[in-house]
């Protein structure tokens, strides 16, 4: 009989990074750096979309903030903007209270019950982004998180004609030129769908082949999706209607985003939702570690009932019962007869 591709022992908090993990936006040293005002910046991406269309020209709103940034740097304002200062920019993010020490921390919580590690159960971390990657990379949370789905560039684009070069120069004045990745609130669910059957970890699995329930590396069940609000909808909806759980953070400074939350709950979108401090004995802890536990012991009672119910007893000796009114007994010298169930 063939194996299963996985163990399925695998506990996954998927993240969403901007006002989730940190008060506002990943770009903002970035900004600071070029001396960009970030307000200016924003208004402007968030009118292109319909500037745009009264030329005639349809774009999407979701890839606005990308090429604005490009725009940037062809007209100069950004010169030079790579990859590498991107990452260089990540490493200036601010994380709210807790982080990056809650995501070690419950990793540890996963490793202390014997019932977990008996069945080798682990907790990973993903980060699900519509931000850049390599700020993200550059961050102080990097070094905990087990993947990262977020927006790319490219540096120096190929040209035309590069198949038929033997060797490819090295341009040392490198500046992002073209989008390489783009994600956005819809196509977050395929990250999480890459997850769930385990692309990220065996690329020989395409994310559109069809796999088994019992074959996927991280079922939807065993996994805790966390944003800030309702333009994570989508994720919150593919992840509660698998059986995962859902959770809303907010800015305890924020009244808006409170009630913002609230109204998710209401309507049924999330299932609880608290402020976004991550130090030891909050309430968005505590909730986190409650549920991260469940999954856990969900893991350990299939695996015990599947253990029960797929293992036999081994033979043993059984007793043959004395015969009552016999007027013989064997001698205690025979053998008694065995029967193997």
């Amino acid at each position: 009989m063939a194996s299963k591709l996985f163990n399925q022992n695998i506990v996954a908090c998927i993240w969403d990074f901007d006002k989730t993990l940190i008060p506002s936006y990943m770009q903002a040293p970035l900004f600071r750096r070029y001396g960009v005002d970030e307000a200016t910046f924003w208004a402007e991406t968030n009118a292109l979309a319909e500037h745009y269309q009264r030329r005639g020209t349809n774009i999407s709103p979701e890839i606005s903030y990308l090429n604005h940034l490009l725009t940037h740097v062809l007209a100069g304002s950004m010169a030079g903007l790579n990859n590498k200062i991107l990452r260089q920019c990540g490493s200036e993010i601010q994380f709210y209270p807790g982080l990056p020490q809650f995501f070690e921390k419950s990793r540890s919580w996963v490793k202390t019950k014997s019932e977990y590690t008996k069945h080798d159960i682990v907790l990973e971390h993903y980060i699900v982004s519509t931000g850049l990657a390599e700020m993200v990379r550059g961050s102080a949370i990097a070094p905990y998180v087990d993947g990262i789905w977020a927006c790319e560039f490219i540096e120096s684009p190929l040209q035309p004609g590069f198949l038929r070069q033997k060797e490819l120069g090295l341009d040392a004045a490198a500046e992002i030129a073209q989008i390489g990745m783009m994600i956005d609130n819809t196509t977050k669910t395929r990250a999480i769908f890459e997850i769930n059957k385990g692309t990220n970890k065996n690329p020989a699995i395409e994310v559109n082949a069809k796999v088994t329930a019992e074959d996927r590396r991280i079922p939807i069940p065993h996994m805790i999706y966390i944003a800030d609000g309702p333009s994570d909808v989508p994720s919150f909806s593919v992840v509660s209607k698998g059986g995962g759980k859902t959770y809303a953070v907010y800015n305890p400074a924020n009244r808006a985003e409170f009630e913002q939350n609230d109204r998710l709950r209401h309507a049924g979108r999330i299932d609880h939702y608290g402020p976004a401090d991550y130090t030891e004995g909050s309430a968005t802890v505590n909730w986190l570690h409650l549920h991260i536990e469940k999954i856990c012991d969900r893991i350990v009672a299939d695996r015990e009932i599947a253990m029960t119910s797929r293992v036999s007893r081994p033979p043993r000796h059984l007793s043959e019962p004395s015969t009552m009114g016999s007027a013989t007994q064997a001698p205690s010298s025979s053998p008694q007869q065995s029967t193997f169930l």
